[in-house]
């Protein structure tokens, strides 16, 4: 596997001749809920404006984005890891499975994989890790807003079936608001076991 630590979008497509697929995943903090990871093959005949790391833009602008993403993209694939997949595997290999998963769901097969971050799993195809990846590499900025804005929606999904745990604010991540909820409501079948603050409100540790 290479690692890139500084890479132009130029230098992206030198290295990939032919369909380049960008990798990235969203929720590997949180206590609740899947990790999510996109998979995103761009045409260059319709290149999509804007396109940036997920954490660097808006809700409304991710949203706006997302729409343009899957109505001009060649290829859009999510995958993802469960609560019950992430404490048997870890959150690292449940995050290596789920981006397996986003490559293996695209109906078209890439000649390379573009990977956001400083590792990868085995894809069966080429495949780089790019520091950074998702403000330097378009395809992979697309995979970042396609995973966010999925694991968002997931997560106000179960906002509204448990609103006193407040998820549609905190996505999951260990806020102070989440660990009240959990102190007066306990611990839900959506929430990872082994991460460290669940356990401690299991009494586990």
């Amino acid at each position: 596997m290479t690692i890139y630590r500084d890479l132009s979008a130029e230098a992206a497509l030198a290295l990939g001749q032919g369909l380049v697929a960008g990798v990235d995943e969203v929720g590997r903090g949180p206590l609740v809920g899947n990790v999510v990871t996109a998979a995103v093959i761009l045409d260059p005949q319709r290149p999509i404006a804007g396109l940036n790391d997920s954490k660097k833009l808006s809700e409304k602008k991710r949203d706006a984005l997302f729409d343009l993403i899957m109505d001009n993209a060649l290829c859009v694939a999510v995958g993802s890891a469960t609560p019950v997949e992430i404490d048997q595997l870890n959150i690292l290999h449940a995050t290596m499975l789920a981006m397996q998963r986003a490559v293996a769901g695209l109906t078209m097969r890439p000649e390379r994989v573009l990977v956001d971050g400083n590792r990868t799993p085995d894809f069966g195809i080429p495949a780089a890790a790019v520091i950074k990846g998702d403000g330097l590499i378009a395809a992979i900025s697309a995979a970042s807003i396609i995973a966010k804005v999925t694991r968002d929606r997931e997560m106000a999904e179960l906002d509204r079936c448990f609103p006193q745990y407040g998820f549609a604010a905190h996505k999951g991540y260990p806020t102070k608001a989440h660990f009240e909820a959990i102190a007066q409501y306990g611990v839900l079948p959506e929430h990872r076991r082994s991460f460290r603050p669940v356990r401690l409100a299991l009494g586990l540790e």
